[in-house]
């Protein structure tokens, strides 16, 4: 049976690289179906993704020995998944759920190839979708005295889940500095806003007053620092002196789904590859 490795790797850039990878696979009988790489002058590093298929022998580890060579060579971070394998999903919601509800139809369509694992809310709004669609609901309220609580039970979730990926779609609760770092690259949030400008709650009431004629959503990685995680995907649309707040509301719910469904898919399909606080993203 075919076999399809997902591979990304990363190191200093220098002459040699892409063929020695090419190299190294070509001996270990692989077909590499898809590449794209970039280098960041900048900083001088190499980022490359690939997609290589092979017989049933095909795995991370048999890679990893055929590109032995190359890896001693130039220092390269290498890091292969196996594309055959559903990732495992857990997504947080609060009152707002048109983000959640776009990323389970993108799942039951087949666009977004995951497994949801729980649901997790500070609120119960959500739990009759979860029950209907047989996923796990934690209801877990949150204020100061709780909140190192429920991160703890969240952790632990994430632990007997397996869980690969944490998406807040909506979710109005900030994930400590501690939980933040641990789980740093593992937790996208959708901001209902064109970060970097509008930061923190109601950036929709705040584009409003400032009459902006553009107003859009960010799909990022959470870190400590409040919405200024590595940007993921963007997008904006035009608005009027005719629209009110609410208007800008029901138009930035459309973007929001949109955006964090394509930054979720990208995840997943690992076409991302941090670079300090910036992202490469690697589009199909």
């Amino acid at each position: 049976m075919s076999q399809l490795q997902i591979l990304t790797l990363t190191c200093d850039d220098s002459p040699g690289i892409v063929a020695a990878v090419a190299t190294g696979l070509t001996a270990l009988g692989a077909n590499i179906a898809e590449s794209s790489q970039f280098w960041d002058r900048t900083s001088n590093r190499f980022f490359m993704r690939l997609a290589v298929e092979g017989d049933e022998s095909l795995s991370s580890a048999s890679i990893e020995r055929a590109l032995g060579p190359a890896i001693e060579r130039f220092s390269l971070r290498v890091h292969t998944v196996d594309a055959r394998r559903r990732p495992k999903i857990i997504i947080m919601v609060s009152k707002f759920d048109h983000a959640m509800l776009h990323l389970l139809y993108q799942i039951k369509v087949g666009w977004l190839n995951a497994d949801v694992v729980a649901i997790v809310s500070n609120h119960e709004d959500s739990r009759g979708v979860a029950e209907r669609e047989g996923f796990a609901y934690h209801y877990w309220p949150v204020c100061k005295d709780t909140k190192t609580e429920q991160e703890n039970k969240l952790l632990s979730l994430v632990r007997e889940t397996a869980a690969d990926l944490l998406i807040l779609a909506r979710y109005m609760q900030v994930l400590s500095d501690e939980m933040s770092t641990r789980l740093f690259g593992k937790v996208i949030n959708i901001h209902h806003s064109f970060l970097p400008s509008f930061k923190g709650a109601k950036p929709y009431h705040q584009a409003y007053e400032r009459g902006v004629k553009l107003i859009g959503a960010t799909a990022h990685y959470v870190t400590p620092n409040l919405d200024e995680g590595p940007i993921i995907d963007q997008e904006t649309e035009r608005v009027t002196h005719t629209m009110n707040a609410e208007d800008f509301i029901a138009t930035g719910r459309d973007i929001e789904s949109r955006v964090l469904a394509r930054a979720v898919k990208l995840h997943l399909e690992r076409r991302i590859m941090l670079n300090g606080n910036k992202t490469i993203v690697f589009s199909n």
